[in-house]
């Protein structure tokens, strides 16, 4: 199986607008906002919240090449290991390496372990359900 590098940018791109809507209002936007500490009332504030907007780009524009880099290296694995799915070949990295990792950030942050696990949940899920398709994208290219 070859790397699609076609495909890698297209599961960069849903990152970016699963990200969105997971972080969003949709979803779970609300608790991540009180987990990372932002005022609600500057997100109601059309002025503040352009200038809170045009601050984030250069981190969303880091978001995507670290993403294009995840994406890159986890296309090595999907195409080595043919005897499963795409979804199932990436959950494995996904519990022996991400969610630990996420884990044990959080285990030493300075949260209060209500929002630590929230925190935890919020972004392990994140990233296990981006994962999945991830895999589902990068072995059906």
């Amino acid at each position: 199986m070859e790397i699609s590098f076609l495909a890698i940018l297209v599961c960069a791109v849903v990152s970016m607008i699963l990200g969105s809507v997971w972080y969003g209002p949709l979803l779970f936007g609300k608790a991540w906002m009180k987990i990372i500490g932002v005022d609600e009332s500057v997100m109601n504030d059309p002025i503040k919240k352009k200038e809170v907007q045009k601050k984030m780009l250069p981190s969303y524009l880091l978001q995507l090449l670290l993403s294009l880099l995840q994406i890159w290296i986890l296309s090595h694995y999907v195409t080595l290991w043919t005897d499963v799915s795409g979804a199932i070949r990436v959950i494995p990295i996904w519990l022996g390496f991400i969610m630990p990792t996420i884990a044990m950030g959080l285990l030493w942050s300075n949260l209060p372990k209500s929002l630590a696990w929230k925190s935890f949940f919020i972004q392990a899920g994140y990233y296990l359900v981006s994962f999945i398709i991830f895999g589902l994208i990068l072995a059906s290219w």
